[in-house]
């Protein structure tokens, strides 16, 4: 099964829209394999940002990721990482359509409430950034088969 690292991020946290935005992928039939409150460490969002450096956002993308609590979650599902960038709109709130978590919470350029990893090589690279084997559960949901038929993909 598919996984994908979302990031709700430190203005998701401090604007309390947690559960809103994790309802939005539960209700899409997504899985929760993982998840946790946490605060980044410079060190950790270095790394996970290492492919930005020397790009001029790259330092308040540090600031910003590294200010306040966030929720990381490892979602699993068939087609989860596009069905998960759907969900989360244009980067930018104001770009973003109605419906999309960005499109219905976003206003701003640095505040976008939410990572999302962009393929699955970079899901599995930021996925073991925050998690170990042993936290990451492999289950069926018992909708699964509502939601996903299978074969389809």
């Amino acid at each position: 099964m598919e996984k994908t690292l979302i990031i709700l991020k430190p203005d998701c946290t401090q604007r309390r829209v947690i559960g809103r935005i994790i309802q939005r992928f539960e209700d899409k039939g997504l899985t929760i394999a993982g998840m946790k409150l946490m605060q980044i460490s410079r060190e950790l969002a270095e790394r996970h940002y290492a492919p930005h450096k020397g790009k001029p956002f790259y330092p308040p993308l540090i600031d910003y990721i590294t200010s306040g609590p966030v929720v990381v979650l490892a979602l699993s599902g068939t087609g989860v990482i596009d069905m998960a960038r759907k969900l989360m709109g244009a980067t930018f709130g104001f770009n973003a359509e109605p419906g999309t978590i960005r499109g219905d919470f976003g206003a701003s350029k640095t505040y976008n409430l939410v990572h999302g990893s962009d393929a699955p090589e970079t899901a599995e690279t930021e996925i073991a950034l925050y998690f170990s084997p042993d936290e990451l559960l492999d289950y069926e949901t018992a909708t699964h088969s509502w939601t996903f038929k299978p074969g389809e993909s």
